[in-house]
Formats: C-alpha cells, structure tokens, sequence
C-alpha cells in the first residue's frame, strides 16, 4: 500500500470505533453501535422529496421491511436503486443507512429501496440471500407499481456483506436488472485474497470478518455460489458493474478478483479504488469527502444505466 490512512479515519480507527463484531455477546449492543455510529459521521440528513415504509414479500411467505425514498429532482425516466446494507450479515439497520439512501435517491434522481434483510445468527445462510433476490423480484413487478417507478430499470447494491447479496441476487435476476453497485463487497468465504494478510488494516480485521461469515454460514458450503459469488462458474450475462474497492481494508482483493471474474465473462466492470480509504467509508460522509464522491460515482453510474 503506497497510499497512507486518511488521517480522519486513522484516527476513528485509534478510537475503535466502526468495527463489525468479533464474537456474538451482546449483539444488540453492537448492532446499536454501528447504527449510532453511522448517525454520528454520516453527515447532514439530506431533505428528499418523500419518504415511505413499505413491506417487501419473501418467497416464503413471509415479510420483509424496507424503506423508499424519492429524489427532490427525479430522472426523467424514473427507475430504482435497491440498496443492501453492510455490516457483516450481522448488524446493519434501515436508520443506519438513512444518510445513504437519502444520497444515493438525491444524487441518481432514482427511488432508492433500502432493504431491512434478516440478520444472523437469529437468520443464517440462505435466509438474507433468500431476502435480496425476494426484493429484486418484488422491485421489478408489483413494487415497481406501488412505488410509481419503471420496472424495467432497476438496478441492484450493497456495501460489503450487501455487496454479496446484490452480487447473488444479480446473478440470479440477471434478467430484471440493468446493473450492480457493489461496494468493497464481500465474495469469497475462503478468505483467500491477499489483502486479508496484510497488517495494519483497521476497521475490519481479518477475525471479524471470519466471525462474519462463520456466523452467516453457520456450516453452509463455502463453495456455494449463493455463499461466494466469486466461486460461481455462470457470470456470462449478468448485469454490468460497478466494484469499489478501499485500499486498507482486507476485501479490496476480493473486490477487484471479482471484477476480473465479471470481465472473463464477457460483463463490463468498472472498478473505482479509493487509496487512502477503509472498509466502511461510505457511510462517513460526514468525517472524509471520498465518501461523497463514491456517493455521486455510484448515482452517476446507476443514473446512466437506468437512463438506457
């Protein structure tokens, strides 16, 4: 790594603060800290035009919560971004990715769905991967009704343990969707990226990521396309991509292998690395100005894709 720690985040990192869990005592604590943390240095609570709490079918049978929000000025062909939270398949909640979603809605001119999957290890593997390709399909059919978008332009994202359910639910809906944001995503549960042994990279260790996904497997196959998107064989066709990668953090080869795997298979994947940043910064917009501009990367990329 050429490029040091911005110093903001050096020193949230000194602070401990922003980390997933490392061990499953208090949860709820945890999963109350990183929401808290998110409120704290997401900045300011940008104003949309409308805000509204819908429910999303499953599959199953069950329900889903989720969130719309409208931009203050639309696209002129209105589409939607469905936008799956990080925190490890663990933590992650609707009022910590608020900033976000109200962003992303503002800067893409799209309606942005943030989607409240369930959380292990209450719900393992397959249940949230189960939840985001349920939303997909809810998105381009009767969501896309109710919410007043077209359903013909919908695209997919996530942040880290999201951006492995956006990245399953595009393979699976490859059809429904015009593209995937994905965001320093977690794809291979083998951990085998180098970055994962390189020291010094704060705010998500290597132990709290294999606390991740031994929590979200729960014994599941790691090999599972389902699990490690990057381990799929059938990339051919999905949706275009746009990958994010933060230099000190420990899925920034993950990120980039899979969108060498996008690219093998013929799909067009647009990489964006961000050299003095750590996993997490999306949601900092308040602390580090690249969180602003991943932001306006991600919307100007989901804008151009809807607008076809």
């Amino acid at each position: 790594m050429s490029t040091a720690l911005h110093p903001q985040l050096r020193e949230m990192a000194s602070a401990g603060g922003g980390a997933v869990p490392t061990d499953a005592s208090g949860i709820e604590a945890q999963r109350a800290a990183y929401a808290q943390t998110a409120m704290e240095l997401g900045g300011a609570v940008e104003d949309v035009a409308r805000v509204e709490d819908v429910v999303v079918p499953r599959d199953d049978g069950g329900r889903l919560p989720a969130r719309a929000y409208w931009p203050r000025v639309p696209a002129e062909r209105l589409g939607a971004v469905l936008w799956c939270h990080g925190g490890g398949w663990c933590v992650g909640d609707l009022p910590g990715f608020d900033r976000v979603a109200r962003q992303l809605a503002n800067a893409s001119g799209a309606v942005c769905v943030a989607l409240d999957y369930r959380l292990a290890p209450e719900h393992v593997f397959p249940a949230a991967a189960n939840d985001a390709r349920s939303a997909v399909a809810w998105m381009a059919g009767a969501g896309a009704q109710q919410l007043g978008f077209d359903a013909g332009r919908v695209v997919v994202g996530g942040d880290s343990a999201g951006g492995n359910l956006a990245a399953v639910a595009a393979r699976h809906h490859r059809d429904l969707l015009r593209a995937q944001l994905l965001v320093y995503p977690a794809v291979d549960a083998h951990m085998a990226g180098a970055s994962y042994r390189e020291r010094d990279l704060p705010l998500l260790p290597a132990d709290a990521m294999a606390y991740c996904w031994h929590t979200y497997l729960d014994g599941a196959d790691p090999d599972d396309p389902d699990v490690s998107p990057l381990r799929a064989g059938d990339l051919a066709g999905v949706p275009e991509a746009f990958v994010a990668v933060a230099e000190h953090d420990v899925l920034r080869d993950d990120g980039l292998a899979y969108a060498r795997a996008l690219a093998d298979a013929g799909v067009a994947a647009t990489v964006a690395r961000y050299d003095d940043m750590s996993h997490g910064f999306l949601r900092w917009g308040g602390i580090v100005d690249p969180a602003r501009d991943l932001i306006e990367a991600l919307a100007g990329f989901a804008r151009a894709t809807i607008a076809r």
